[in-house]
Order: C-alpha cells, then sequence, then structure tokens
C-alpha cells in the first residue's frame, strides 16, 4: 500500500503490486527526478519566460536553495502549502522546491479569491501561502492575512515580488495574529542533504472545482504524476528539440502533465510561460519561441483562430512551428468546425483531449484517421486505464449508448483529500472515478465526450470553467 498523507484513499495492495511490475511506476520522486535532468541536460533551455531564460541546472539549483530557504523559515515535512502564482518561472521552482523541502504543494489557480482559497486551507490544514504580494489589482497578501486572522493553520506568507518592485507590506514581518511574512527571493540558503522521502507519498495536491465552488483537493503521488506524464510525452513523440506553450493555467492536470510541464522537462525539452492568455500574446510567444506543441481549451482554440486573419488581434503571427496542438481539457468538447480549422489554417496536427483533475487523460493518437481525431476525445493514456459508460443504475452500456464514464488506472485517485462525504458520491465502492460526464464508446475504442451530465455531484472541473468562458 502506498505511504501517503492521512485523509487520502491509498490504491489497493493487489494495484500497488500491478503498478509496479507493469513498469508503470518506478520509485522516484519528482524532485530527484529533477536532479537527474539537471545533470542530463544541464545546460539547456528549461524555462522561458518573456526574456528570462532558466537552464535545467539553474532550476534544480535554485530549488535546492529556495527549498532550504523554506525549512530554515520553518516549514517541515508533511505540511502543507497554498501555491497561488501565474505562469511564471518562479512558480515551477516553488512547486520543485516544497517537493525537496518535504512540504506538499497545493496548486491554487490565480483567480481565485478568499471563498475558495480559504476552503483550500481548511482542508489541506495549510500552514503556508506563495503568491504574489498583488497581482492585475488584487491584493493577495491583505487575503491571505484576513484567512490566517480568522483561522489557525496559515502562519507563514511567501511573496512573489517582480524585479525592480518592492513589497508594499515590507517583508520579513509579523502581524497581530501570529502570521510571518517574508519575499520569495528571500528563500536562497545552501542546500540541505536531500531528505528520505518516497515515491509513494503525496507530491501535490491539485484542486478540482470552478469559481465560487468549494474545491475539492485531488492527490497526486509522485508515482503516478511522473508515470502520467512520461506517457504523455512518450505518447506525443516528445523530445529535446520539442518547445512547449500551455495556454492553461499551470494548476491544472492537462498542463502540468499531459505531458505539460513535467512531460516536457522529463524528456530535455522547453516550456514557454505565458501570464497573458490573450491570443496577441499567445501567439506572439508560438512566434518567438517557436513554439512546436501547444495546449488550448477549445475556447482559447477559437480566439487565436479568429485572431490570425489580417486586422485581429495576433494577426500575421508566424505559426509555422507548430507541430501539433492539442484541444480539451474537460467539457465542453471542441466543435467539429473548430476542428477542422486547426489543420487547415495553421497546417499542424490537432490532437483532441479530455481530462479531470482526479486523473484520467484520453487522447487523440497522431497517427489516428482524420475523422477520428475530428469527431473523438481519443482513448485513455494508459493500456492499464479501467473505463466504463453505465447508466443511471450503474449498468455497463454497450457501445454507442451514452452515459456516465467511470475510470480507474495507475494515474487516477481513489478519492479526494478529506472527503469521505463527496467520496462516497464520486467513487463507487470498487474505485471507479464518476466523472460526471455523459460520453459514449465507438466500436473501435474512442470516446466522444458529450458534456457534463446533470444532476451529479462531483466538482466542477476547472478545465470545465475555462471552456465554457
Amino acid at each position: 500500500m502506498t505511504s501517503t498523507l492521512d485523509g487520502c484513499t491509498p490504491w489497493p495492495e493487489e494495484f500497488v503490486d500491478y503498478y509496479w511490475a507493469s513498469g508503470h511506476w518506478r520509485g522516484n520522486t519528482l524532485d530527484n527526478l529533477l536532479r537527474g535532468w539537471a545533470v542530463q541536460y544541464g545546460p539547456r533551455t528549461a524555462l522561458a519566460h518573456g526574456d528570462t531564460r532558466m537552464t535545467y541546472a539553474a532550476l534544480n539549483r535554485r530549488a535546492g536553495r529556495m527549498a532550504a530557504g523554506f525549512r530554515l523559515r520553518g516549514l517541515r515535512p508533511g505540511q502543507r502549502v497554498i501555491v497561488q502564482l501565474p505562469a511564471i518561472p518562479e512558480l515551477v521552482v516553488t512547486v520543485f522546491a516544497l517537493m525537496r523541502a518535504g512540504a506538499v504543494p497545493v496548486l491554487c489557480p490565480i483567480s481565485h479569491r478568499a471563498p475558495e482559497v480559504s476552503h483550500a486551507i481548511q482542508v489541506s490544514e495549510a500552514t503556508g501561502y506563495v503568491g504574489p504580494a498583488t497581482y492585475r489589482g488584487f491584493d493577495h497578501t491583505a487575503m491571505a492575512a484576513d484567512i490566517a486572522a480568522r483561522g489557525p493553520f496559515l502562519r507563514r506568507v511567501f511573496t512573489f515580488e517582480p524585479p525592480g518592485t518592492s513589497d508594499p507590506y515590507g517583508g520579513f514581518t509579523t502581524d497581530t495574529a501570529g502570521c510571518h511574512y517574508f519575499p520569495l527571493n528571500s528563500l536562497d540558503s545552501p542546500p540541505e542533504p536531500a531528505l528520505a522521502l518516497t515515491a509513494g507519498q503525496v507530491a501535490f495536491f491539485l484542486l478540482s472545482g470552478g469559481p465560487g465552488e468549494a474545491p475539492a483537493l485531488v492527490p497526486r503521488t509522485h508515482n503516478d504524476h511522473a508515470y502520467q506524464a512520461r506517457a504523455a510525452a512518450e505518447l506525443v513523440s516528445l523530445t529535446q528539440d520539442d518547445v512547449y506553450l500551455s495556454a492553461l493555467p499551470s494548476d491544472l492536470n492537462l498542463a502540468f502533465g499531459g505531458p505539460g510541464i513535467i512531460g516536457t522537462l522529463t524528456v530535455g525539452g522547453s516550456v514557454v510561460l505565458v501570464e497573458d492568455q490573450e491570443p496577441a500574446a499567445c501567439l506572439a510567444a508560438v512566434e518567438r519561441e517557436r513554439v512546436t506543441v501547444a495546449a488550448v481549451t477549445p475556447a482559447v482554440a477559437r480566439l487565436w483562430l479568429d485572431a490570425r486573419p489580417a486586422g485581429g488581434a495576433g494577426a500575421g503571427a508566424d505559426v509555422s512551428s507548430l507541430r501539433l496542438v492539442q484541444i480539451g481539457g474537460s467539457t465542453p468538447p471542441l466543435d467539429r468546425a473548430t476542428a477542422e480549422r486547426v489543420a487547415a489554417e495553421w497546417d499542424c496536427r490537432l490532437q483532441q483531449v479530455f481530462a479531470a483533475s482526479a486523473g484520467l487523460l484520453t487522447l487523440t493518437r497522431l497517427d489516428d484517421p482524420d475523422e477520428t481525431v475530428l469527431t473523438t476525445q481519443g482513448r485513455p493514456l494508459s493500456p492499464d486505464d479501467q473505463i466504463r459508460v453505465v447508466d443511471a443504475d450503474g449498468k455497463e452500456l454497450p457501445d454507442g449508448e451514452p452515459g456516465e464514464l467511470l475510470a480507474r488506472g495507475p494515474y487516477t485517485a481513489r478519492g479526494y483529500y478529506r472527503a469521505p462525504g463527496l467520496n462516497a458520491r464520486s467513487f463507487t465502492a470498487d474505485g471507479y472515478l464518476r466523472t460526471g460526464v455523459l460520453a459514449r464508446r465507438t466500436p473501435d475504442g474512442n470516446l466522444v465526450v458529450a458534456g457534463r451530465l446533470e444532476g451529479t455531484a462531483r466538482p466542477l472541473d476547472q478545465g470545465e470553467a475555462l471552456s465554457g468562458r
């Protein structure tokens, strides 16, 4: 049985043994994988953001020094920390640094506000928060201070300031509630010896839930997420010559590991981080960085396509470097008219994707017939993903009939964190995740996702909220 936090639902021992024997789980923690990537790909560019470049060696070095800084400021192994940063290099550094310090990052969308963040802190009992002091007119430090004053958990706030700016709160302060405030860039101490972490432990949490909803916490272990990212990278033939741009928030499952940031780093490629999701900024980044692979929601894809004709935002951007565009996330799925425009207007391959925060990824394959790519969301990522399409009574339906999609597998969580009531509604007795989406299976094994199933109690995935913009 995997070693995990109290409040998590472990995989049964027979599944653990099988996932190890199958080679899916390999026993390496994500932060230790970074050490290996730094040796293998040291001088190559790992992260690009505007004019900033960070090599693999620099990413590993910075993560080690920040981890020591977190420990010096009182964070201890096993403690949870909310990470609410935009798509900047500090997001990736912070996540690896917290894992290296033995803490557990809780990845929170930058758009979330006090109700969602406070709920995530209460459920996770997070003792730390990492976020911008202020961002696009919103005062994140004031939000964190208010949450700290009203609850017993949050006691350390680390604020990011862009170069050339200063913390309006001064930094290195303590408020009347006993919460300490530190500039994130002050976390720079000599690296410490590596902690004895295991790959069965929770590496980080993703949030499942849209704006205005109380988010559920999805535990992702080192073993399961490393497998997902590696398998997705292999499926899209990702190499160190690829440049990956995620036009999705980096806290989403697809953006972080489908193959996303982790999958790209696994093969030595470069990750382009873009804060501004507007077409002009994204398309300019594609041209400037010669991006080869990108991931977007259906709504963003339509914006990109509509922006390129003369006179639109991003008009004239050279996107000829693109070889693959992933479109999906969750629901609603991509419409056929937009799908047909991708290959015609961008001269690249389309890959349709369905992704749930709790794990399941389905993807079309690069060698699938055009009709499959245009009309389905593909097949499960892993040969050991088990899926069912069932009716309201839980009876499995034949191919072609729509029903609720259920899934379990080597990277799909067996339960939300500290949510027994929700788990009883969201998972079957034999461990299948009730995805809450309506889908049907084609005779050749591909899935067609129709939308969200009405009346389900599971949390709304972030990807659904984004796709519905």
